[in-house]
């Protein structure tokens, strides 16, 4: 991988690292749709560093996510059940962000902070094999 690449791409797995650990101080302060929201965009921002590796970016969530199945979860590159993690913390964290009056329960956050956690290190095992 070129140079430029690595550097966006450790860069974007550390932005991803930073938003899980906003997301564990969110949920211990009890704010669990900030939480939910920060665990999102940690497997967000782990999927754009792993779109760097063919050098894919995109405005909308919806492409950059499509990007990644298409192109590593499809392929095998990722186990396919990974796809379910994805989709269930794009739609809560829309819930969260844009639903008047939804309520984010504790376990919801939980759930998500260990899925961020796990893609995380998914992720990270991925890019150092690369």
């Amino acid at each position: 991988m070129p140079h430029e690449m690595d550097t966006l791409s450790k860069y974007r797995l550390e932005r991803a690292k930073e938003d899980l650990a906003s997301a564990k101080c969110n949920y211990e302060a009890g704010l669990y749709k900030a939480s939910i929201n920060r665990s999102y965009y940690a497997i967000f921002h782990s999927i754009r560093a792993v779109n760097t590796l063919d050098g894919f970016d995109a405005s909308k969530h919806s492409s950059v996510i499509a990007h990644f199945n298409q192109y590593y979860v499809h392929t095998g590159e990722f186990d396919r059940q990974i796809y379910k993690v994805i989709d269930n913390a794009y739609h809560i964290r829309e819930k969260c962000d844009y639903r008047d009056f939804y309520i984010a329960s504790r376990e919801d956050a939980e759930k998500q902070i260990e899925h961020a956690e796990m893609f995380i290190h998914l992720v990270e095992d991925y890019l150092e094999k690369k």
